[in-house]
């Protein structure tokens, strides 16, 4: 590991998450960023993405960006998942309607793997019902009620781990939330291997 970059592979280190079969999930109005930097990162750090959503049409972050789902949830087998990323924006609010999503979510939570979690991407989290009661939560000031309506305990924080869950707080916090991410991900890689 380089000082500079934790989590970075040095040249002869076999990367972090090699082997690791990563969810993202994705719909039309998703944050860009926390979107495109969380996959750009886990497959520099190593692991296989696979992008998830209710359909493989094109869709449009709410920058403007364009990305394509590659499954479909209600294709995703829980057991072929090894880790789940789910990003802010719009997105979360039209995702967290779906049962195949809730249900995704929900069986990743229950096997005990990790998830990713920033910005609006706790409304998914809600839904899916894995808010810990007064367990920490973070995300858009704009989903405080709603996570405290759900029994957490909302924390103001860049980005902080609360058992299988990496929390994130906005896209200014992405580099806080993507070193916790790619460390809690590189753990339980290490720890299936």
């Amino acid at each position: 590991m380089t000082a500079n970059h934790p989590g970075a592979a040095e040249p002869n280190d076999e990367p972090p998450l090699r082997g690791m079969r990563a969810v993202v999930l994705l719909a039309d109005g998703v944050e860009d960023l926390e979107y495109w930097v969380t996959v750009m990162r886990l497959r520099e750090a190593g692991a296989q993405v696979t992008a998830v959503g209710m359909s493989l049409d094109p869709v449009r972050g709410k920058n403007g960006l364009e990305a394509r789902a590659d499954r479909l949830a209600p294709d995703v087998d829980p057991a072929d998942v090894d880790g789940l990323v789910i990003p802010g924006g719009w997105a979360p609010d039209k995702l967290r309607r779906f049962p195949a999503i809730t249900d995704l979510v929900r069986a990743v939570s229950d096997a005990g793997k990790p998830i990713g979690i920033i910005c609006h991407g706790g409304l998914v989290a809600i839904s899916a019902g894995i808010i810990d009661r007064d367990h920490p939560a973070t995300g858009s000031l704009g989903i405080r009620d709603d996570l405290v309506n759900a029994g957490a305990h909302f924390v103001d924080e860049p980005a902080f781990r609360d058992g299988n869950i990496v929390w994130g707080r906005v896209v200014d916090d992405i580099p806080d939330f993507e070193r916790e991410l790619v460390a809690l991900f590189a753990e339980h890689n290490r720890s299936r291997n």
